[in-house]
């Protein structure tokens, strides 16, 4: 137990240094290694594991994050909006319903929470202003909906959650769906609640007349589609889950090129935002994978477990330490490195305790979505940030607040009855 605390230590030294955390993992774990082993276990230790990297499972990582790029590109997040806009634009903090709602849609092709904030900031901000939204509201609603694209399938955070603790992840995107709805349903109630109180913030838009509404919905048909192909397949038995990646980044590939939105320079640019996302994605997961062999080298998992099982407190109260723990690492960290670092300690606590896994992975999955929106390092309000320069950060801190709030709501709600977020994967079979 010892030496995997100095090794946290260490790590959480290297990153104040701004060291990257990709590195200071690595280095961390590398050295730890080496003194507890040896040194040629080390290097031999850390070869394998980035070989092990290349396996085929992984593959659909880069394959999803392609099909992001496609839709991205293609203009669809525009098209969701709209089609959002037309059925409930005329409510009372209707742009910003619309916006959360597109956010869902878009995040249920992207994948990305920080691809789905930016381009909803571009499609959203302009007509929230139009229509005098508070600078502080508008920007809440846009960053705590891009969070969803995280959550609803297909998400690259299940699928390296899935591939870390050997779960199905056909399963875990099953598992994803409900809670995604009830999170997409928890913020708009948030902003209507927000708004009820100040109606300034989020003044109702214009009517959209029945046959308008209709033609919003015919723009949307190729998320639709492209959903019920990838998605589809994955339970039908079509594909696997690789082969379902490679299937939604050449239907994206199709559907952008059939929009004429594809040239040659927008293709390569794709390709390249593409490899630098997962070669991004990959020396992260390479660093947490070299730190984690390291801490199983410690008696850390196995005292942390044994301490757990022997300590006489309700399971739940676990649950709920565990994520507030995340919490409050949210505050430091990013999303994937919170869950490389901590799954290899927390899963087998939870197995032990007779949790179901899928349960688990959703649930912390909901829970890191609140780093993505609170401060000091919220993604999601930094990426809003360059997108909006204009717009002060302590007004998007303020603006997240009413979203955070709804996020406690929902993990207290999956935390109760895990029935939500499992009733799908068995009832599907898997």
């Amino acid at each position: 137990m010892t030496e995997a605390l100095l090794g946290f230590a260490a790590m959480f030294a290297l990153m104040a240094l701004r060291v990257p955390i990709a590195i200071a993992m690595a280095a961390i774990g590398l050295v730890g290694i080496g003194l507890m082993r040896s040194w040629p276990a080390a290097l031999a230790s850390t070869t394998t594991e980035i070989l092990d990297i290349a396996k085929y499972t992984l593959s659909v990582v880069p394959l999803f994050i392609l099909m992001g790029n496609f839709v991205t590109k293609a203009g669809l997040s525009r098209e969701l909006f709209q089609a959002a806009y037309a059925f409930i634009g005329h409510r009372r903090a209707g742009l910003a319903l619309s916006t959360i709602a597109a956010c869902a849609g878009f995040g249920a092709i992207c994948g990305s929470s920080l691809a789905t904030a930016a381009t909803m900031a571009r499609v959203a901000m302009p007509e929230m202003r139009r229509f005098g939204y508070a600078d502080s509201f508008a920007a809440g609603a846009i960053a705590a909906g891009g969070t969803l694209g995280i959550l609803i399938p297909p998400s690259v955070i299940l699928v390296i959650y899935g591939i870390m603790t050997e779960q199905s992840i056909g399963a875990l995107f099953a598992a994803g769906i409900i809670p995604g709805i009830v999170a997409t349903l928890l913020y708009m109630a948030a902003a209507s609640i927000v708004t009820r109180r100040d109606p300034s913030l989020g003044p109702p838009g214009e009517r959209t007349s029945w046959s308008g509404r209709w033609r919003a919905l015919r723009n949307i048909w190729g998320v639709l589609v492209l959903f019920a192909i990838v998605i589809g397949g994955m339970y039908g038995g079509l594909f696997t889950p690789t082969e379902a990646a490679g299937v939604g980044a050449m239907g994206g590939f199709l559907f952008a090129l059939g929009r004429r939105a594809l040239t040659f320079r927008t293709f390569v640019e794709v390709l390249r935002d593409s490899a630098s996302t997962t070669a991004m994605l990959f020396v992260i997961l390479i660093g947490a994978t070299i730190f984690s062999t390291f801490i199983n080298y410690t008696t850390m998992p196995v005292d942390l477990k044994d301490f757990v099982i022997g300590f006489d407190v309700h399971p739940i109260a676990v649950v709920i330490a565990i994520c507030a723990i995340y919490v409050v690492l949210g505050c430091a960290m990013e999303t994937l490195s919170m869950i490389l670092l901590t799954v290899p300690i927390f899963f087998p606590v939870i197995v032990a305790l007779g949790f179901d896994p899928i349960w688990f992975g959703v649930l912390i999955v909901c829970v890191v979505e609140i780093g993505l929106i609170t401060p000091p390092v919220g993604m999601n309000v930094f990426v809003l940030r360059s997108v909006l320069p204009e717009v002060p950060t302590n007004a998007m801190w303020r603006g997240v607040m009413p979203f955070v709030a709804a996020d406690v709501v929902r993990i207290s709600i999956l935390i109760a009855f895990p029935v939500i977020t499992l009733w799908l994967p068995k009832t599907l079979g898997l």
